[in-house]
């Protein structure tokens, strides 16, 4: 049917508005966290997918990490065990191990990588163990309170180093990386790794053009629960001696601090609620959430 006068111009409003975000990130890479209700609602899922795909085929580099806790959590369950957390990070013994690298390894990695493509996209799935790609080490969490003392939480595990070839060959062949967070130590044990610090890693390893960070809020928001749409390195560091940036969103801003601090030239923090929320940050003037730079 044919579309309505001001639907058309809208329309064309909008593609012309992307053009010269088109050509500005053309050949650049971008390393997207993939996570929240993004993950686990159907619509949304396919938004995101076709908007992977389209961004590779106008010329930009995507890169997907993902999350998967709730499906990891349900599985859990599923096998009569109860979730741990110590400072936000999952208690992980060798028996949830084995659950988290079946979640994520498999059955999210798997999903995602045949919703992009189907809408066209040529997706290959890899965790870090794969060519060796994220040697990991045993992360410590410090213990609640001023003198809390370090907690082993088991098989949780900090990036050490990243090896990028196995994805620098992906992108050459212009295949889209789907990433799982986990890795392996010196041993070979594997270690399961915050989601949001391997998008950082990878992004800065890759000195991408920006990394973007898919949650379930606006954005940073202010003690007000204003949103903050533009922040420098400095003001991030402000917001996190006065506390404004704390919970969850913590591990989030320190990956996208880090990340802008070495080479990244920008993070964006979106919210995934909204469909199509990746198009709207790259290719239009607005945007729809927080945007961090270095300076």
């Amino acid at each position: 049917m044919p579309l309505a006068p001001i639907t058309a111009a809208h329309k064309a409003r909008v593609l012309a508005e992307a053009l010269p975000y088109i050509q500005r990130f053309h050949g650049r890479t971008i390393v997207v966290k993939y996570g929240g209700n993004a993950m686990t609602d159907d619509k949304l899922k396919e938004g995101f997918a076709r908007d992977v795909v389209l961004l590779k085929l106008v010329g930009m580099n995507p890169i997907v990490v993902h999350g998967g806790g709730p499906q990891i959590d349900d599985l859990l369950r599923r096998v009569g065990k109860k979730g741990e957390f110590v400072q936000g990070m999952r208690v992980t013994d060798a028996e949830t191990m084995d659950v988290v690298e079946m979640v994520l390894g498999g059955q999210v990695n798997k999903e995602i990588v045949n919703l992009i493509n189907r809408q066209g996209g040529l997706a290959v799935g890899l965790t870090g163990k794969d060519g060796a790609f994220i040697r990991a080490r045993k992360m410590m969490v410090r213990g609640p309170g001023e003198s809390g003392g370090l907690i082993d939480i088991g098989q949780v595990g900090e990036v050490e180093a990243i090896d990028p070839k196995i994805v620098q060959t992906l992108l050459a062949g212009g295949f889209i990386p789907v990433i799982a967070p986990v890795g392996f130590g010196a041993k070979g044990e594997s270690y399961n790794i915050n989601s949001d610090l391997v998008a950082g890693k990878v992004a800065e390893i890759l000195k991408a053009e920006k990394l973007v960070v898919l949650t379930n809020t606006p954005g940073v928001l202010d003690k007000n629960g204003n949103l903050l749409t533009g922040l420098t390195a400095r003001k991030v560091d402000e917001l996190f001696s006065d506390g404004t940036i704390s919970g969850g969103m913590l591990p989030k801003i320190s990956s996208a601090l880090e990340a802008v601090k070495n080479g990244v030239n920008s993070c964006h923090i979106i919210d995934g609620r909204v469909a199509h929320a990746l198009l709207l940050e790259i290719l239009t003037a607005e945007g729809v959430g927080t945007l961090i730079r270095r300076r």
